[in-house]
């Protein structure tokens, strides 16, 4: 067994580097094919490069969050999310997701959408803006009901606000609270709609609530210890499941926001899944290094920043927010938690 102790930060980078110039070349010929000049061949090259930057910055919490998962999970599912996982997120997300949805809004069929993705990009980017909206409720709505099953447990005992955390933690005795409270925000938002708009947020955020309550539930029943067999076999699944709907859940921000920078959906693809890959490293280093137990506030971060992109999300289906602001605003919150951290450590060298 390797000693993961060892492994120098560039090891955990390899292959993330691989694809990214990998990535880079693909995306220069596409734009050697599709404009015939250096000038697209540099024009795509750098949008592949901003793309990254952009996956990496929006998705560095979501990293965070998969290390505290993946260290409860059995060795066997932690590998299978680590390899079946970056595959649905890479291929599933940034290309089958963005096509499904120009199938379903255009009622067209999935070869038609390939071609329609490649040779009328602004009708393929128009379609996918058009959907924007049931995506930010459903996504918003998930996202939302994680940071505050982070934040309201009974057993949660670290608070970086202790004034706010603590109080939220002993609401936890509250039954249902947490649904309630996002309810109300849906039909908030919802009354500020025109009325067409109103009713498919509502109904796409509440989907969104379902789903988080679905898959919590069918992780506690799946990943249950028990001694039988076929259940010890099944461990990990529930947490596998959630994970991939919380990966889908992170994605549609930047899938989305992708077609602000560019309307070919290869272009998009080959950018966040290069981003997609770095995530996937962080995330082992986190959990190689034990990184979330050294700095007892990074995790408290990574949850601010989701249950801030979650009203981002839904602030967005009423005016527009650049997704600079989004990725920096995530990489701020986690990087304030990690000073708070330091200093913690330093005052407690014990």
């Amino acid at each position: 067994m390797m000693n993961t102790t060892s492994r120098t930060t560039l090891s955990y980078l390899y292959w993330p580097l691989v694809v990214t110039a990998l990535g880079l070349c693909a995306g220069a010929l596409l734009g050697w094919q599709a404009e015939g000049t250096m000038s697209g061949v540099a024009s795509y090259f750098v949008i592949c490069a901003v793309l990254a930057v952009l996956e990496i910055s929006l998705s560095f919490d979501n990293a965070i969050v998969n290390a505290n998962k993946l260290k409860s999970m059995t060795p066997i599912w932690r590998q299978r999310f680590l390899t079946w996982g970056i595959i649905i997120a890479v291929f599933g997300m940034r290309i089958v997701f963005p096509l499904l949805i120009v199938v379903i809004a255009a009622k067209i069929g999935p070869i038609a959408a390939i071609k329609l993705a490649a040779t009328q990009p602004d009708d393929y980017a128009r379609i996918m803006q058009g959907a924007h909206l049931p995506i930010a409720a459903f996504g918003g709505t998930f996202l939302m009901m994680v940071a505050l099953g982070f934040f309201c447990d009974p057993d949660k005992d670290v608070h970086w606000f202790d004034w706010i955390e603590s109080r939220l933690a002993a609401s936890a005795s509250i039954k249902g609270l947490e649904v309630a409270f996002v309810l109300i925000l849906l039909i908030g938002f919802s009354r500020m709609l025109q009325p067409a708009e109103s009713d498919l947020f509502l109904r796409s955020g509440i989907y969104g609530l379902l789903t988080f309550l679905l898959v919590d539930t069918l992780g506690a029943v799946l990943d249950r210890p028990s001694t039988a067999a076929k259940t010890a076999a099944q461990g990990g699944l529930g947490a596998f499941l959630y994970l991939e709907v919380l990966d889908a859940s992170f994605s549609f921000d930047g899938v989305i926001g992708a077609f602000a920078l560019s309307q070919n959906l290869f272009v998009i693809a080959i950018g966040l899944g290069i981003g997609a890959m770095y995530v996937r490293a962080m995330t082992i280093m986190l959990v190689e290094r034990g990184t979330l137990a050294e700095y007892r506030y990074l995790e408290h971060g990574a949850f601010y920043a989701i249950l801030a992109l979650s009203i981002i999300m839904f602030t967005q289906t009423l005016v527009h927010i650049p997704e600079t602001i989004t990725g920096l605003g995530g990489a701020v919150l986690i990087g304030l938690s990690l000073l708070a951290s330091m200093r913690w450590n330093r005052s407690n060298p014990a």
